[in-house]
């Protein structure tokens, strides 16, 4: 193809955009488990014959950036071992995957014998077995502890289902209804994905591919443009993580962005070693907090395909916390990626302040709680993932009650959670005074209260910013740090930040999330959104005299319009 169509091209890209909107959708209409369906911790892409992403759809990006990794494995082990039929799934780890429970599925695509390229879904399943429910727990000292570890191999081979991987499937979990459902889902949308690529070749033949190419020199043209206007320099952004679990110490994410000329080199030298607790995170799932936190700072008009992973490079050292070596557990990996973002998020908020907000409430809160219950010891395992708020904005507070901009999940809604599971929602609110103070606030935490009707359970709790809250952007003020209580018989304790404990009938779990940062400083915020906030109930009387500085007699006149 000597010159490009403009028509034709976006044509090509508005229908890769719809294919995997399509497969995102269907995802979601035919999964069985709630953290797929309802929480939609899941994400799809299409990439091409050798593995670069060509569209993404608006789901997990935490997962999307560590596709090319996972890819490169699928294709160098079974290069010259794929045929039309074939359907490949991996999750460990060290070998392709993130951490147990996100399980990935690959379908080549073939028109004829041609390899077009493959349609992949990931969904984190909600449990894989290991020693505790939900297979996602915190205080894991090795791999070996977390599940089932599934090495890249085929589930399909030339259309015929691999029973015997099946079944090892099946009996190494506990839920094996919705492991198996949530499978099937993720084969269903592999074949729309093909059936819609299929479709696109029979349309433009030997032309496609040629756009493939094109499409994605464009994503690279289109991120390169945007770098060169960056001024050329070191920057560096040091967060810390509370601690693994075992040792309260500190734990430093220290990132050092590079821009030079129109390409960026993103280093995490100085960053912890691994630690014994499952927060050790992948280099490739690394990889993918750092391109999408950078991919926030582009235009809109950016194609979100493996053109602008070219323009990144991203390091980290062997043994440290970002980069384990086996035997490091990671089943809670994804905590450490959301500081990942917080601490790139940081170091560009110096090279492009315009467009970055202020650190959002940590990334999510997980609480798996896992049992039997009823006379027929039912086995139940809720992993519920408490998605809060966002830091203050250059023009704008920060929104709550949504998504960490690393995710596009969704709260699980309390009438799924006491209908499913033996459990009553005791409170789901925003909690006061929580954000950040500044010239644009930062958003309100949720607060969450569970109360166990099953005799006894296991709880597991992976939450952070307790000792570390999220920061402020240029003059704007940490947020309120988070917190964990248990209730006992009408006494209340407070709980370690990452926990796993027996817990047994009316214990009463609570969890108070850190808001998100200020940005700017806080004598620049409008009095008139100082006075809905304190309408709305978003700050108190107390928090708008200390952080804004308003008198007494403000203060009443404020609140006297109070309805």
């Amino acid at each position: 193809m000597s010159a490009v169509d403009p028509i034709t091209f976006a044509v090509i890209k508005s229908g890769l955009d719809t294919i995997v909107d399509d497969m995102a959708y269907a995802v979601m209409r035919t999964a069985r488990s709630p953290i797929v369906r309802d929480v939609l911790d899941y994400s799809v892409t299409l990439c091409d014959a050798s593995g670069r992403i060509l569209s993404q759809a608006k789901t997990v990006a935490l997962h999307l950036g560590a596709v090319p990794d996972a890819i490169d494995v699928v294709i160098s082990r079974f290069r010259d071992d794929l045929f039309p039929g074939d359907v490949i799934i991996l999750n460990d780890p060290y070998d392709g995957g993130m951490h147990l429970p996100d399980i990935f599925m690959f379908k080549p695509i073939f028109a004829g014998e041609r390899l077009l390229g493959f349609s992949v879904v990931i969904a984190h399943h909600c449990d894989v077995g290991g020693r505790v429910p939900g297979s996602n727990a915190s205080d894991s000292t090795e791999i070996f502890q977390e599940g089932l570890r599934i090495a890249p191999m085929k589930l399909y081979e030339r259309g015929r289902p691999n029973r015997t991987l099946f079944s090892i499937i099946e009996k190494n979990v506990r839920l094996p209804d919705l492991v198996l459902g949530d499978l099937d889902a993720q084969y269903a949308t592999c074949n729309i994905g093909e059936r819609e690529m299929l479709r696109l070749f029979e349309r433009y033949g030997e032309e496609l591919e040629p756009y493939f190419d094109r499409l994605i020199d464009y994503g690279e043209a289109l991120t390169r443009k945007a770098i060169a206007a960056w001024p050329d320099g070191d920057y560096g952004f040091t967060d810390y993580i509370d601690g693994d679990g075992f040792s309260p110490a500190p734990i430093p994410i220290v990132c050092h962005i590079t821009v030079k000329d129109d390409h960026l080199w993103v280093d995490f030298t100085g960053s912890s070693p691994q630690v014994r607790g499952a927060i050790n995170a992948t280099l490739s799932f690394v990889k993918s907090a750092t391109y999408l936190t950078i991919r926030c700072a582009l235009d809109h008009d950016v194609p979100n395909n493996a053109g602008v992973y070219r323009c990144i490079t991203v390091t980290a050292p062997e043994g440290s916390i970002l980069n384990p070596v086996m035997p490091a557990p990671v089943a809670a990996r994804a905590l450490t990626g959301y500081r990942v973002v917080d601490t790139v998020m940081g170091a560009l908020a110096q090279i492009a302040p315009a467009r970055l907000m202020a650190a959002g409430e940590g990334g999510n809160t997980v609480v798996a709680i896992g049992g039997y219950h009823g006379g027929e010891r039912r086995p139940f395992v809720l992993v519920d993932m408490i998605n809060g708020a966002w830091g203050g904005r250059p023009d704008k507070d920060g929104v709550e009650g949504v998504t960490n901009p690393s995710q596009n999940m969704s709260n699980l809604p309390i009438e799924t959670i006491e209908a499913r599971y033996p459990l009553i929602m005791e409170e789901y609110a925003l909690r006061e005074d929580s954000g950040g103070a500044g010239q644009y606030r930062g958003g309100l935490g949720l607060v969450r209260q569970y109360k166990l009707l099953a005799e006894r359970a296991v709880l597991q709790l992976r939450a952070d910013r307790h000792e570390h809250p999220p920061y402020g952007l240029f003059g704007g003020r940490p947020a309120a740090s988070s917190r964990n209580l248990i209730g006992r018989d009408g006494e209340w304790t407070a709980l370690p930040a990452k926990v796993t404990l027996e817990i047994g009938r009316d214990t009463v779990i609570r969890h108070e999330q850190a808001g998100g940062g200020g940005w700017g400083d806080p004598a620049l915020r409008d009095s008139g959104a100082i006075a809905a906030d304190l309408r709305n109930g978003k700050i108190s009387p107390a928090r708008a005299a200390l952080d804004y500085g308003i008198d007494a007699g403000k203060l009443e006149e404020m609140t006297g319009r109070v309805p």
